[in-house]
């Protein structure tokens, strides 16, 4: 059975420019960010299919082992803290079970400074996969999509410009639970250009213009032509991030590609790596460019592993480079 939370060494491959990522790998460590966005609670249920169900029909899956997770944008959070970046956590559960487990899956992580506000009478997002083996046949999701409640959004925004004084760079990772909706990221935008702070915006959705001014766009697919969006929108760059086949990006200098290795892993197993990589590198100061290099052998390791692994700055990153 495959392992959720960690994998085997990714086997180097030989990167020209080594020597000046090696050199980027050692600054992350001093990195510190605002995340806000949404959480959910990802459960995996890991087992093996057998022929015991009363109909054939139906499958049986003789459960061996549970696994919690934090999924959405504390997942992120996951990627940064292996980094070794220090991260305030801004988000929102319900007043349920679900929450107080995803509380304390958040909470008990190492350099992360938790703001998770309590809605009253709404649900956590969880998100249930079935395995069997290293098959994913089921997933099963519950959540609660709608607005947060105005004086909630009113404390986020209070919370997150407290939070904007002690940390370099703001990542805003929008999965359409609610957090972040009406205009709430104009509102963080604004607050944190007031600070001088960078922000990265990342959202599911096609509505980039709630995100504008944003120093960096993050897109999921190439849906839309990034210098379009860029234009439009104000942003300082657009990137999309393509999985195992790398990422594209454009600001004012122009576009450029970072290829990674090719993969078969589901490109959202592999985007959280990049984003983590490239968000850190952009709050200790990286240029764009050598953020989103660095991405792409963050990219090329966990391309490599199964499950839910996070790349390390030292024991990953740097051997790889060596």
């Amino acid at each position: 059975m495959r392992n959720l939370e960690a994998g085997p060494p990714a086997s180097p491959r030989r990167y020209a420019d080594a020597p000046e990522l090696a050199d980027a790998v050692a600054r992350l460590a001093g990195a510190s960010l605002l995340v806000i966005g949404d959480a959910t609670l990802d459960r995996y249920i890991c087992g093996r299919l057998t022929n015991g169900a009363a109909s054939p029909a139906v499958p049986l899956l003789a459960v061996e082992r549970e696994v919690a997770l934090p999924g959405g944008s504390a997942n992120l959070v996951r990627h940064l803290t292996a980094l070794g970046a220090s991260v305030a956590f801004v988000s929102l559960v319900g007043d349920d079970q679900a929450g107080s487990d995803l509380t304390g899956l958040i909470g008990g992580q190492p350099r992360v400074e938790p703001w998770l506000l309590v809605e009253g009478g709404r649900a956590t997002t969880v998100r249930t996969t079935y395995i069997a083996g290293d098959r994913q046949v089921l997933r099963a999701d519950q959540e609660d999509a709608g607005p947060i409640q105005a004086k909630l959004a009113e404390r986020l925004l209070r919370i997150a410009r407290d939070a904007m004084a002690g940390t370099a760079a703001t990542v805003l990772f929008d999965h359409g639970k609610g957090v972040l909706g009406g205009d709430l990221p104009a509102q963080l935008i604004a607050a944190a250009q007031q600070a001088r702070r960078k922000v990265i915006a990342v959202s599911s959705e096609a509505d980039w213009e709630r995100y504008a001014g944003a120093d960096l766009l993050v897109l999921g697919s190439a849906a839309a032509e990034p210098a379009r969006v860029r234009e439009e929108h104000g942003f300082g760059a657009v990137a999309v991030l393509r999985g195992g086949a790398g990422i594209a990006a454009i600001d004012g200098a122009g576009a450029f590609d970072c290829p990674a290795a090719a993969s078969a892993r589901p490109e959202g197993a592999i985007e959280d790596a990049m984003l983590a990589t490239i968000a850190a590198g952009l709050a200790v100061g990286l240029e764009l460019r050598l953020a989103i290099r660095l991405a792409s052998v963050a990219a090329d390791i966990v391309a490599s592993r199964p499950g839910a692994a996070t790349v390390a700055a030292d024991s990953d990153l740097l051997r790889v480079l060596a």
